[in-house]
């Protein structure tokens, strides 16, 4: 038997019913602004955080929230510029 007291569960459950929201692939397609078949093909790809219930994909709104912040940095990263290579310098010799 498994035993968890509920200040455990306080600090790994959303706060918010909002948090708790789980959503469909319509939903999430509508969410992101993409097709339905954009959705499936990332869950299937495990690009996107999902879970199946009883076949059907269902995602978690506080997850899909992490995930766009997480796409969002990532994107910060790729376009910062990078520092010029000095004029005398031979690659460290």
């Amino acid at each position: 038997m498994l035993v968890f007291s509920t200040t455990d569960l306080a600090k790994t459950m959303p706060s918010s019913s909002v948090d708790n929201a789980i959503m469909t692939i319509g939903e999430v397609a509508n969410y992101l602004k993409v097709t339905e078949r954009t959705i499936y093909r990332l869950a299937g790809a495990k690009q996107i955080p999902a879970f199946k219930v009883g076949g059907s994909w269902r995602f978690s709104k506080a997850d899909i929230a992490g995930w766009i912040k997480r796409q969002s940095l990532e994107g910060l990263e790729v376009s910062k510029p990078v520092p010029p290579v000095k004029a005398n310098d031979k690659g460290g010799k």
